[in-house]
């Protein structure tokens, strides 16, 4: 069923100020300096996936939740408010492709997953993401020994 998104989103966020489109004039690029297969990876989702034993996310939220590699998928639960969770309700893997990396992990694609994976809500400040979560996840990153990441924004 195909969503009317701009429709949906003017409606949403009617009662707020227009929205001031962040201007990045530039990208830091860091290429990686061994093969894939030799570097340990990270997941990052912002399809708002949590553990039961979590606190579920909520709207404006700027914080983020580890999710062991481990983890059956099944476990998982989602807050989102800006997608419908069907399809991730069935298969956890199309917005947070933990049981792929698993695989490309097994089959030698990527040197190692990283023992844990982000998960977390997109906001809608540049501001908040670049001055509140991004230090948190950078921390996290390098405290898994991250050399590489895969995003999967929602």
């Amino acid at each position: 069923m195909p969503i009317a998104y701009m429709e949906r989103t003017r409606q949403r966020y009617a009662q707020y100020l227009p929205y001031r489109w962040a201007l990045n004039h530039e990208a830091p690029w860091t290429p990686l300096p061994k093969p894939l297969g030799d570097c340990r990876v990270a997941l990052l989702g912002s399809g708002g996936f949590y553990l039961p034993h979590q606190p579920p996310f909520h709207e404006g939220d700027a914080s983020y939740r580890l999710i062991p590699k481990d983890t059956d998928l099944a476990t998982l639960r989602i807050y989102h408010h800006a997608y419908r969770d069907d399809d991730a309700d069935r298969d956890p893997n199309c917005v947070f492709p933990l049981d792929r990396l698993r695989e490309f992990e097994a089959a030698g694609v990527i040197g190692a997953l990283a023992d844990s994976a982000i998960s977390f809500l997109t906001l809608y400040s540049a501001r908040r993401e670049v001055e509140e979560r991004a230090p948190g996840i950078v921390a996290e990153l390098r405290a898994l020994g991250a050399e590489a990441a895969v995003l999967v924004p929602v």
